[in-house]
């Protein structure tokens, strides 16, 4: 199961990688750098909130399936 999860944020990288290059190579200029990076940086800030909020979720299901009070 970790190996499936591994292998598709390793995809999900990929993606973003392929993408972000091809949005450089089509505006090659300062400001279309900043744009990609900041689009990336969106992106992962994105991310990171959605597994933060993921986490809370299974940790309360958890809590609440063993009876624990937090």
């Amino acid at each position: 199961m970790r190996s499936l999860i591994w292998l598709s944020l390793g995809a999900a990288v990929g993606v973003v990688a392929y993408r972000t290059a091809q949005q450089l190579r089509d505006n090659p200029s300062p400001r279309g750098l900043n744009r990609a990076v900041n689009s990336l940086a969106d992106g992962a800030a994105h991310f990171a909130e959605d597994v933060r909020r993921a986490m809370a979720a299974r940790e309360a299901e958890l809590r609440a399936a063993l009876g624990i009070e937090a």
